[in-house]
């Protein structure tokens, strides 16, 4: 006798949902390596700046080729190709300390960010299937949780194993004796070393574990008639498209708001680095919260009214967080993240929701709006060097508005099924 349906979902979606947890712990790597390899590699502050550039820029040039591979091939040898190329980069950073070549590092930077885009094409829209529609974004918001647990532990396990605490000035460096310099660089890159051989060789374990194990290949189609392929171009699905968008300045919006939030830190309320280190964990930890919050909310809250909730919220704090000073605009900024954390997984189930067969087309648009996170930095970094740090955090405020629209609309379309259905 078959398993019940439901049943014999819960071992696939316990595994999808550590991958949510993998490519949260890489990403969530980058605010270590940006200061660490500054200093090892002896770059500038833009130079640094194309390691989060070579993540975001791979998830745009990576996103259609994995939904077409995942449209000839498969979810699950989409996600096995995926974890294969994060290992091969994290593998990577081993030559890569060795030579202590910046352009190395973002080599391996790039075919890990390759493998995370292969993961995230398949993964997101893998959860929503696996169980009942009415509940997809519910479990997406459950699984994206793992992923804000990896944005606390990650930088925390960085600081302890890749960080030394130690570092000189140019000037001190150029005082020291040329071995006795070069010793201490090659010090600080190899580092990276032993955490990503480490990080490679848990990946290539959990990838074996999911060629081992069956899982089900989900048909799009499968009780959804209506969603069949009908030839129409996926550039036509509205929804999608405004999804995308919605998606491009949630990503940016995400990313100013970590990226800046150190220097913001000591603008507004002169607090030093390491302090405001440890109000970013604290406001990365309540990301992660914010994440379970979101998902049992939605059991009484339609996710579009939530999401529409939460940008304007956002929007409020941020603003609030520009025009206030000293610890509350740090604060605002705390509570930014909290309400941010539904952003991506909701918009990206209410986007794809009734496009069956074309499904992982419309995923893979999403995954490269994650571009936005290469973009929407540069606009921020430019105003603040017009005006300062905190009039640059309007960039993101105006970001929240983007998403707000989106999930207006979205609340008006399922109002309106409403009414036609009666």
């Amino acid at each position: 006798m078959q398993a019940p349906k439901k049943n014999r979902y819960y071992l696939p979606f316990i595994l999808i949902t550590s991958l949510f947890f993998l490519w949260g712990f890489a990403h969530n790597l980058n605010p270590i390596l940006i200061p660490h390899l500054k200093k090892a590699c002896q770059l500038s502050d833009v130079q640094s700046a194309f390691i989060d550039s070579a993540f975001f820029i791979a998830y745009f040039v990576m996103a259609l080729p994995a939904g077409y591979f995942m449209k000839r091939f498969g979810y699950k040898s989409g996600i096995i190709l995926g974890l294969v190329l994060f290992a091969i980069g994290a593998f990577l950073f081993y030559p890569a300390a060795e030579l202590r070549m910046f352009g190395f590092f973002l080599g391996a930077l790039f075919v890990i960010a390759s493998g995370l885009t292969f993961l995230e094409t398949a993964a997101n829209p893998y959860v929503t299937v696996l169980g009942d529609p009415d509940t997809a974004t519910q479990r997406l918001n459950f699984s994206q949780s793992f992923n804000g647990l990896a944005a606390t532990i990650a930088p925390l396990l960085g600081g302890i194993f890749i960080l030394s605490g130690t570092s000189y000035t140019e000037a001190e460096l150029a005082a020291m004796p040329a071995a006795e310099a070069t010793a201490y660089l090659d010090m600080e890159a190899s580092s990276v070393q032993v955490p990503y051989l480490l990080i490679g060789l848990v990946v290539l374990v959990v990838a074996l574990l999911l060629w081992r194990v069956p899982l089900p290949e989900i048909a799009e189609e499968e009780g959804v008639a209506a969603s069949a392929d009908d030839g129409e171009s996926i550039i036509k699905r509205r929804n999608l498209m405004l999804g995308v968008v919605a998606q491009f300045f949630y990503v940016g919006a995400q990313v100013c708001i970590a990226s800046f939030f150190i220097r913001f830190s000591g603008s507004a309320a002169g607090v030093d680095e390491k302090t405001a280190a440890m109000l970013l964990a604290v406001a990365l930890f309540g990301f992660m919260i914010g994440r379970f919050v979101g998902t049992f909310l939605m059991r009484f809250i339609p996710p579009a009214r939530l999401l529409a909730i939460y940008a304007v919220l956002c929007f409020l704090l941020t603003v609030a967080a520009v025009a206030a000073s000293g610890y509350v605009s740090i604060y605002a900024l705390i509570g930014v993240e909290f309400f941010m954390s539904i952003m991506f997984p909701t918009i990206f189930s209410l986007s794809i929701q009734g496009l069956g067969a074309k499904t992982k087309q419309g995923s893979s648009l999403l995954i490269m709006s994650i571009v936005g996170g290469a973009v929407l930095p540069v606009v921020m970094g430019g105003v603040s060097d017009s005006y300062n740090i905190r009039v640059a955090y309007l960039v993101p405020a105006a970001c929240f508005l983007v998403v707000l629209y989106f999930a207006y609309r979205n609340i008006t379309v399922k109002q309106r099924e409403v009414v036609l259905a009666h």
